[in-house]
């Protein structure tokens, strides 16, 4: 099942330093020109780095795809608290 257009836009929408990019129905999603996750079947999944473990003490973890890593499912999603998560993930990866 591909991700709708409008449920991508309306949660990125406000966000700073981050972007999409649409793949094979899904979209990956950037945030300081990194790929910090992606919205796969209209779910927002994410790297799990140390940083978005602990914003997110109680999410499941998921495939984005068959053979692909577990990622961590965003379940909130207040711009505020978005916004300090991607921007978390981010700063967490290696340059």
């Amino acid at each position: 099942m591909a991700t709708e257009k409008q449920f991508v836009q309306t949660l990125i929408d406000g966000l700073f330093e981050v972007r999409i990019r649409p793949m094979m129905g899904e979209y990956v999603l950037y945030c300081r020109e990194k790929v910090v996750g992606g919205i796969y079947d209209n779910r927002l999944l994410i790297k799990p780095v140390p940083k978005a473990q602990e914003l997110l003490p109680n999410a499941r973890y998921e495939l984005p795809y068959v053979g692909a890593k577990p990622m961590l499912r965003v379940e909130n999603y207040d711009k505020a608290f978005l916004q300090e998560l991607l921007f978390a993930v981010a700063d967490g990866l290696k340059k």
